[in-house]
């Protein structure tokens, strides 16, 4: 049975004004697949980007779990939700906090970038539901402050990212911790690669496995096209010139490294462009300004680095731009999936140098559809572009260079095949004596 609407799942009547208030009516692909297990008390292996609902795909079965066996007196949180960021972690909390408004349930997060010591309500007073980051809660559980006996159910979010990150043995040390619990729900953007599913193997029992398909329904809300561009001037021009039509209304621009965004930043200011910056190197607090600027409007352009905008939830995007191409198609849907959210469309827009066409044709192959090409007319790409038909082919100077490996290779061989056998079979071994000799002995 599909599931077309909230009321079909029988949540609870305070849940479903919450929804209501929210603007939501209509589950997503992922809400629709991984609520009804997750409601029947099963592990839940969830495969599902950024941008497809999966908090509320987790967040509403634990509520509904939490309603429908209240606990008689106070006591440590009943559910744990782990997230690789501090933003992501306030947000999920945030979220937690408006779906449970109507009810009496508290929720309640540890992260680090605050005072240590403004945890305390976690210990002191009840808890139903915690969201943490995994280095925080660890310090915390090993000065036995954070009690996970009480943890019926445990929560992994972006655990793809928590792994890249190199999350893993803080997870297994946390999944350890909390071995009472009934039910494990574990979401990642992709379930490709082996790592993520031997993690999962480890933490999850018999899953259901639940996936929300972001290369066809949310991707039609995204348009994707490409500029070709000379090079990294004529790139900047290209992003100025597009920064400045008025359907922009809040854009984020991804660079490759930490050094671009402060370059980027600064020729746009030049062009009279304000913005916002994120990179790895940031302390929290001009992180959450950064973010802050954007989200109330004072800026409406924010460059980022891949890692620094790990986590970040930022509403109402209309425009993601890639100024500098993704290494993998991976991270490209994950970039993208910053605009077009919540049912709004979107817009991706990249900016391509001869040598990102390789690139282009792995994007296109992994999303299924070609990215199509448009043009400025006052900015027009001077030089040509690469052949169609050797796109995703290899130059002329990749093959020469495998022909000489080959030659090389073949060359090595050659010594080595005329070695005789009789040759490689008596070294190191001791020679027998003559036939004449035995006779003799004899």
């Amino acid at each position: 049975m599909t599931v077309t609407t909230f009321s079909e799942l029988e949540l609870d009547e305070s849940l479903l004004e919450a929804l209501q208030e929210k603007g939501f009516t209509r589950p997503t692909a992922i809400q629709a697949a991984a609520i009804p297990p997750a409601l029947e008390g099963r592990d839940v292996l969830g495969s599902a980007p950024t941008g497809t609902g999966k908090t509320a795909a987790y967040l509403l079965p634990v509520l509904q779990h939490l309603l429908d066996f209240p606990r008689k007196k106070s006591g440590p949180p009943r559910v744990l939700i782990l997230t690789p960021t501090r933003e992501l972690a306030m947000q999920v909390a945030e979220q937690a906090r408006e779906l449970a408004k109507h009810t009496h349930l508290d929720i309640a997060t540890i992260t680090g970038g605050v005072a240590f010591m403004n945890h305390a309500e976690v210990f002191s007073e009840n808890q139903d539901l915690v969201v943490a980051t995994t280095g925080r809660l660890l310090q915390y559980i090993k000065e036995e402050n954070f009690d996970c006996r009480a943890v019926e159910t445990l929560i992994l979010d972006e655990a793809d990212r928590m792994l890249d990150m190199g999350f893993a043995q803080d997870i297994e040390t946390i999944s350890a911790e909390t071995r009472w619990r009934k039910q494990t729900l574990l979401f990642s953007a992709t379930l490709e690669g082996e790592a993520i599913k031997d993690f999962a193997e480890r933490i999850l029992n018999e899953p259901v496995e639940v996936e929300a398909d972001p290369a066809r329904r949310e991707r039609k809300k995204i348009q994707q096209w490409y500029y070709r561009a000379d090079d990294t001037q004529h790139k900047t021009a290209l992003l100025i010139h597009l920064l400045k039509q008025p359907e922009v209304t809040r854009a984020v621009i991804f660079v490759r490294k930490r050094e671009r965004v402060h370059e980027v930043c600064a020729w746009l200011r030049e062009a009279g462009i304000n913005t916002s910056y994120l990179e790895g190197e940031l302390v929290q607090a001009k992180r959450n300004e950064a973010i802050k600027r954007v989200v109330e409007g004072r800026v409406n352009v924010l460059v980022a680095t891949d890692i620094a905008a790990r986590g970040i939830d930022i509403d109402d995007v209309s425009h993601v731009f890639n100024f500098d191409m993704p290494v993998t198609a991976d991270t490209y849907l994950h970039r993208i999936g910053r605009t077009g959210r919540a049912g709004k469309k979107g817009i991706a827009i990249s900016l391509v140098e001869a040598h990102d066409h390789l690139l282009l044709g792995k994007i296109s192959r992994y999303i299924q559809e070609p990215l199509k090409s448009r043009v400025i007319e006052e900015l027009r790409p001077t030089t040509r572009p690469p052949n169609e038909k050797l796109k995703g082919k290899p130059s002329k100077k990749v093959l020469a260079k495998r022909k000489e490996k080959k030659e090389k290779a073949k060359e090595d061989e050659k010594p080595r095949a005329k070695l005789r056998h009789r040759d490689t079979k008596n070294i190191g071994k001791r020679r027998k004596p003559s036939a004449a000799k035995t006779d003799g002995a004899e």
